[in-house]
Order: structure tokens, then sequence, then C-alpha cells
């Protein structure tokens, strides 16, 4: 099961994926995007990619425990539910204007539809265990809830994207040694002969 970088691992996926399907049209350079806050005054980029929750995804079932080795167990991986916001920087110095703004999140929008799953052994290629691939959707959530997003963090609403990113497998980090057999007995009786 995926180690605790998933999380990082994901982020890092949709922004490389953004930075090789984006450049250099519409966006002049790869630096142009990252994984940021629309409270970061940097204002070296374009298009910002920010995780504002992460949620257990409780309609995953996950097994009780995973074996380890022969004498090791696992506790059960918890599924969780990333959301992000992709979203413009207003910050930004480059003179972007609303028809730029709409061209930007329409090529965003197709690449995520083009590039909507991933497999964690691609993120982490020491996984053995084959998961179920990553999902990247449309978060269903209203311009309400969106608007709220935007006021969370004391910013006006502008015009952004919303994903939902799941099943995200993260495996526990404790490990429960069984106990070894040290000692057995067996017996064998055959019907009819008395004991």
């Amino acid at each position: 099961m995926a180690d605790y970088p998933i999380i990082a691992d994901v982020s890092a996926y949709i922004v490389r994926t953004l930075r090789e399907k984006m450049c250099p049209e519409p966006i002049p350079s790869p630096n142009n995007i990252e994984i940021s806050s629309p409270l970061s005054q940097d204002v070296d980029y374009l298009v910002g990619l920010y995780l504002y929750d992460i949620v257990e995804d409780l309609q995953v079932t996950t097994p009780r425990f995973v074996q380890r080795g022969r004498a090791e167990l696992q506790k059960p991986p918890r599924p969780f539910a990333l959301y992000y916001m992709v979203f413009i920087n207003g910050s930004s110095q480059m003179g972007l204007k609303a028809p730029d703004i709409q061209k930007i999140i329409g090529r965003v929008a197709q690449i995520v539809n083009d590039n909507n799953s991933v497999r964690p052994s691609e993120l982490q290629s020491w996984l053995t265990m084959e998961e179920p691939p990553i999902v990247l959707s449309q978060a269903k959530i209203s311009l309400e809830e969106k608007v709220r997003v935007w006021q969370a963090i004391n910013k006006p609403y502008q015009i952004s994207l919303f994903y939902r990113a799941a099943p995200v497998f993260l495996s526990s980090g404790e490990i429960i040694d069984t106990p070894r057999v040290l000692d057995a007995q067996f017996s064998l009786h055959v019907p009819g002969e008395d004991v």
C-alpha cells in the first residue's frame, strides 16, 4: 500500500501533467504552474493547484489486515479523497484578460479530462501490491460551496476548477508481530477403532 508521501505525489502528478500539456501554449513556461495557495504572494506563476481538503472515503472498503512476510501484519490502509482547486493567480503580473483566463481554464479542464486517472505504482515505484487507480473527477459541489472555499482563505471568488482525487490509499505505519507457532500437536483417529 502507498506510503504517506502519496498525497504529495498525487499533487505533483497533476502539476507535472499540466506542465507537460499546457506549455508553451497557453502557458509560456512550466514554471508558471505551481502547487500553491491563493494566499501566496508569489507573482511568478499563473496557474495554481491548491489542496483544500482531505476526507476519509467511507464508501471504499478495506481489508482488515495486510500480511507482511510470514510473521507480520500491518493495519489496513485508509482510503482518502483529496479535494483540489485549480485557480488563476490573481496577483500575477502577466496582465491576463478575461478571454485569456477562460482559455487557460478550458485547457486545464481538457487536460484533466484526458488524463483523469493514475495508478499508485506510477507514483511510488516500490509498490508491490496492485491498487485501484486514483481517479480525478469534477468535485460535485455547488457554487455556494466554491465561494465558501474562497472565503475560508479571505479571497473573493474567482472562476476556478474543483476536482476530487480518490481513492488514495494511505498505508498504516503500525506493524503487528504475530506470535510464532512453537509447539503443535496432531492426533489421528481412525473410525471404528477404540482410542
